[in-house]
C-alpha cells in the first residue's frame, strides 16, 4: 500500500483532490490486493479454517472518519474494504472454513507515517516488530463469523 508516493501527498483539503491521485492510490491500494485475494483465494484450504487477510487502514473506516481530507487514500482504502467484504461472501460459497478480513497495522513507526509523525502522539505510534507480533495474535483469535471486516493489530473489529 501506499499513502505518499514522490510528489503524491494525501489531500488536506478538496482543493487538492486530482484524478490523477485518486487513481495512483486506488491502484496501490484497492486494485492490487484485489488481484492477490483473486489469485489466492482458490488456494486457501478447504478442509480446516484458513484464513486470507489484506493490508486496510482505520482511516478507509467511513464511520469512524472525524477528521475528513486525505480523499484518494481514504477512498481507496474505503475500497479495498469492500472488495474484502465481497470477496469474504464469494469465498465463503466456494469455502465454508475460509476467513477474509482486512487488517490495519496501527500507526507504524515507518517511511509511510514518517512524514506525518509530528501530527501524531508519539506514544501512539508502535514498532514494526509490535505491529506485527499484534497482528499475528489477531490472525490466531479470528473464527468463521469474523470474515469479511477489518480488525486493528490489538484484535479490535474496525467499524465500516
Amino acid at each position: 500500500g501506499a499513502l505518499h508516493i514522490d510528489s503524491h501527498m494525501p489531500e488536506i483539503s478538496l482543493s487538492a483532490y486530482t484524478p490523477e491521485n485518486a487513481e495512483l492510490f486506488y491502484k496501490i491500494n484497492t486494485i492490487g490486493p484485489s488481484l492477490v485475494m483473486k489469485y489466492f483465494s482458490p488456494l486457501l484450504r478447504k478442509d480446516k479454517q484458513s484464513i486470507m487477510a489484506s493490508l486496510c487502514a482505520r482511516i478507509g473506516s467511513i464511520e469512524d472518519n472525524r477528521l475528513g481530507g486525505w480523499y484518494s487514500y481514504r477512498a481507496s482504502k474505503a475500497a479495498l474494504m469492500m472488495m474484502i467484504k465481497s470477496i469474504s461472501i464469494e469465498t465463503k460459497r466456494r469455502n465454508p472454513n475460509a476467513i477474509c478480513i482486512g487488517l490495519h497495522p496501527g500507526t507504524v513507526h515507518s517511511s509511510l507515517s514518517e512524514p506525518f509523525h509530528k501530527h501524531i502522539n508519539p506514544n501512539s505510534i508502535i514498532s514494526p516488530e509490535k505491529s506485527v507480533t499484534q497482528l499475528i495474535e489477531t490472525l490466531a483469535t479470528r473464527d468463521l463469523e469474523d470474515t469479511g471486516y477489518q480488525f486493528a493489530y490489538d484484535g479490535s473489529r474496525i467499524p465500516f
